[in-house]
């Protein structure tokens, strides 16, 4: 395994939990939306077909992988209840990249449609960002699709600017942090 580990992060309002098997359970609920899939495509899991997913995750990448997979269940600190998910890929920079000497990160965020609108993605993004950040990731990444005004908004207000270059359709966002 390449990069650091998944801990617990925490917030003014949230508790961002490394993400467990049985999370599924709770979470197909909460990603259970449709309209969540309008900008990434697909349709939502079944609680089988998620934990099946999580499963994936939570094992890794094949070791030979230079990479990691972190991933967190994003909760409201007031009542325990899970709002979305936010996750990071870290691979080692490129020799010749904006973060060349440290490794690098694609995050994303998923929150569900009843929490959308209360800063939480914004919130969870700037969490997740930190802490990279502290971990000696020097360039982090967010794609987003040129429709998602939402997710627009939360890559700005965490601290990643747009760059006008493009994958598969979505404008890349990036933030740099010398390691």
């Amino acid at each position: 395994m390449f990069g650091p580990i998944a801990e617990t992060l925490e917030t003014r309002r949230l508790l961002l939990e490394p993400l467990a098997v049985h999370h599924a359970d709770e979470m197909a609920d909460v990603l259970g939306d449709a309209r969540l899939h309008a900008y990434i495509g697909g349709e939502p899991l079944s609680r089988d077909d998620l934990r099946a997913r999580y499963e994936h995750l939570v094992a890794g990448p094949a070791p030979f992988h230079q990479e990691s997979w972190l991933n967190w269940i994003v909760r409201r600190r007031r009542d325990g209840q899970a709002v979305g998910t936010v996750q990071a890929t870290v691979t080692p920079a490129a020799a010749d990249g904006p973060a060349a000497g440290g490794p690098a990160a694609s995050v994303a965020w998923v929150i569900g449609m009843p929490y959308q609108g209360f800063g939480f993605a914004t919130e969870a993004a700037r969490a997740l960002v930190g802490w990279l950040a502290g971990k000696g990731v020097g360039e982090i990444v967010a794609c987003v699709h040129p429709d998602n005004a939402a997710s627009a908004a939360v890559a700005r207000r965490a601290g990643l600017r747009p760059t006008g270059e493009w994958r598969s359709g979505e404008l890349v966002w990036r933030s740099v942090h010398r390691p």
